[in-house]
C-alpha cells in the first residue's frame, strides 16, 4: 500500500511538472457578441465588400454568411481532409472589387504519390458557385502524414501574394532544404508567376517561389499596419512557438535552433542561436499552439491600438500582446476558455472578429 502511495505521488508530481501551465493573466474587462453560430473549425474567414463573410470550414466547405443566413458555396475544390490538413485560409485580392479574385489554401491530393500537400488556388464567385479556378502553386511530394500544412495568405503593398506551408512532419529534410517544399514562406505574383527578384530564383534546383525558409508550421501571418513588415507566428514543438518578422532569403532556423524540446521532453538540439539564422521576435514556453493573427489598427479598443492578437488553440484564449520597441512587453488572455481560437481578423468596421472551434465567429467588444 505504501509503495502504491509513493507511485501515485510520483505520478502526480510528474504530471504537475510535465504539463506546464500558461501564466498569462485573464483580462475580464471585455465581452463578445456572437456573429456566426454553429461552426466546427472556422479555419479562415474574410469580408466581402458588402460586409458579408466567406468562411472556410476545415472539412472542405466555404460558407457565405450574409444577413444572418449561411449558404454553402458550390464547386469548392476537393480537399485532403486528414489530421491538420483540409480547407485552410481565404483572402480577397486587394483589388477584389475590380477583378473578383478570391485566394484559398487547402490540402490537395493532386499530383503523384499518395496523401496530400498544401496548394494555393484563386477563383471567382458567381452567385453561390466558385468558378474560374486556377491552382497557382501545389507543393510536392504528397505524403500521408497529417501534420503541418500551414497555412496563411496575405498580400503586400506591391500586390505580391505570400502564403505559408508547414514542413509536413519532416523536420530533418524539408525546412532547411530550398530544393524541397515545406517549412517555407512563399511569394508569387497574383497570377502565380515567380517574381524575378525572389531570393532563390538563380539557385540551381531551388523552389523558385520560396521567400524564406527554416519554418516549422506557420499558422499566422499579417502585415504590420505601420512598418508594413510581414509578421508570422509558427508552432514550435513542446515550447518554442515563435513570432518572426519575415525577410527575403532568411533562414529562421528550424530545427537547427529552437527554444523547444521534443513532446517527450527530450532534446533534439542544444542550440537556440546560430550565425546565419534569425532569432524570433518573441517565443512562448510553454507553447500556446498559436493560430490566427491580427493587429489592432483601429480606435475601437482604448489602450489596445497597435497590439497584436494571437489565438491559442492549446489554452483556448485570444492572446493580447502589447508591443513596444519591437518587443512583446505584456500578454493577457481575452475570451478566456471560450474555445480553441483558430482565426482572427479586424473587420471593415474596425472591430476584431474571432473564429472559435465548435462555436462560431464572435466580435470582440470592450
Amino acid at each position: 500500500m505504501l509503495f502504491r502511495k509513493k507511485v501515485m505521488i510520483v505520478i502526480v508530481l510528474f504530471t504537475v511538472f510535465a504539463c506546464a501551465q500558461d501564466k498569462n493573466p485573464v483580462n475580464t474587462k471585455h465581452s463578445y457578441e456572437m456573429v456566426v453560430k454553429d461552426l466546427n473549425i472556422p479555419w479562415g474567414f474574410t469580408f466581402l465588400p458588402d460586409n458579408s463573410m466567406l468562411i472556410t470550414e476545415k472539412e472542405g466547405k466555404i460558407i457565405h454568411f450574409k444577413n444572418g443566413n449561411k449558404t454553402e458555396i458550390k464547386n469548392v475544390p476537393k480537399v485532403y481532409n486528414r489530421g491538420q490538413g483540409g480547407l485552410l485560409d481565404i483572402v480577397l485580392h486587394p483589388n477584389y472589387s475590380e477583378n473578383g479574385w478570391i485566394y484559398i489554401t487547402y490540402a490537395s491530393s493532386e499530383g503523384e504519390d499518395n496523401g496530400g500537400h498544401t496548394a494555393l488556388m484563386r477563383a471567382k464567385l458567381k452567385g453561390n458557385t466558385l468558378v474560374e479556378q486556377q491552382v497557382l502553386y501545389k507543393a510536392s511530394p504528397n505524403t500521408t502524414k497529417g501534420q503541418h500544412f500551414g497555412s496563411r495568405i496575405i498580400f503586400d503593398d506591391q500586390g505580391y501574394v505570400y502564403f505559408t506551408i508547414g514542413e509536413r512532419g519532416n523536420r530533418d529534410e524539408n525546412p532547411q532544404d530550398i530544393t524541397r517544399d515545406g517549412g517555407k514562406v512563399y511569394r508569387l505574383h497574383d497570377d502565380g508567376r515567380i517574381p524575378i527578384d525572389n531570393p532563390f530564383v538563380n539557385e540551381p534546383n531551388a523552389r523558385k517561389a520560396i521567400f524564406s525558409y527554416g519554418h516549422r508550421n506557420p499558422q499566422g501571418m499579417v502585415i504590420h499596419p505601420e512598418t508594413r513588415d510581414i509578421w508570422t507566428h509558427e508552432h514550435g514543438p513542446k515550447g518554442g512557438d515563435e513570432i518572426n518578422i519575415i525577410k527575403a532569403g532568411k533562414n529562421y532556423g528550424w530545427p537547427v535552433i529552437s527554444y523547444g524540446v521534443n513532446y517527450s521532453g527530450t532534446s533534439f538540439t542544444e542550440l537556440t542561436k546560430k550565425e546565419g539564422m534569425e532569432q524570433p521576435l518573441h517565443y512562448w514556453d510553454p507553447s500556446i499552439a498559436p493560430s490566427g493573427m491580427a493587429f489592432i489598427s483601429s480606435d475601437k479598443y482604448k489602450g489596445w491600438k497597435g497590439n497584436l492578437l494571437v489565438g491559442s488553440l492549446k489554452f483556448q484564449y485570444l492572446d493580447n500582446c502589447y508591443i513596444k520597441d519591437g518587443k512583446v512587453i505584456k500578454e493577457e488572455r481575452l475570451l478566456d476558455g471560450l474555445g480553441r481560437v483558430r482565426s482572427v481578423n479586424q473587420g471593415p468596421d474596425g472591430y476584431i472578429y474571432v473564429g472559435i472551434e465548435n462555436l462560431g465567429i464572435v466580435k470582440l467588444i470592450k
